[in-house]
């Protein structure tokens, strides 16, 4: 076994924790990729485990330690993300952009929307959001990512 990805990368503070193999790291990277083109297809953690060839507790572990996050939560942050962009500039109603982005739950979105963005959904929509015209999307997109707004243990 080779030196893990965090000691090559030069960061002493992984190599106290999980240690990400090369090949681990290619796998969760595609995974990582699965989950930001398929967002709204329904995606749960066992299933990306398998995609990644590893165990579910592994998976997670690595995939928080190589992204920052667990993989349910950058599955919720991706679909709040495209979510932001379809209240910015679409004409759907909250209603539809909850179901277009993967969410089954009206309550669930507005709950993890207001958790990320700070706001509901509708106070999102009825913002001006002019700034943002003329911005190329990848700024707007780095610009806008939410963040955790709350603190507290995440359950999946």
């Amino acid at each position: 076994m080779g030196p893990a990805y965090g000691e090559r990368a030069g960061c002493p503070a992984l190599r106290h924790t999980v240690r990400v193999e090369r090949e681990d790291l290619i796998r969760l990277r595609r995974v990582r990729d699965l989950i930001d083109r398929e967002y709204a297809e329904p995606l749960d953690v066992p299933r990306l485990a398998r995609e990644a060839l590893m165990s579910v507790g592994h998976f997670q572990r690595s995939f928080k330690e190589a992204f920052g996050e667990t993989p349910y939560s950058w599955l919720m942050t991706r679909r709040v993300e495209r979510a932001m962009a379809l209240l910015r500039f679409g004409d759907q109603s909250v209603t539809d952009v909850c179901m277009a982005v993967g969410f089954t739950s009206l309550g669930s979105f507005s709950a993890r929307f207001t958790e990320l963005v700070g706001e509901s959904p509708s106070a999102y929509r009825a913002r001006s959001h002019d700034q943002l015209v003329g911005i190329p999307g990848c700024f707007v997109k780095h610009a806008t990512r939410p963040v955790r707004r709350r603190s507290g243990s995440e359950k999946r």
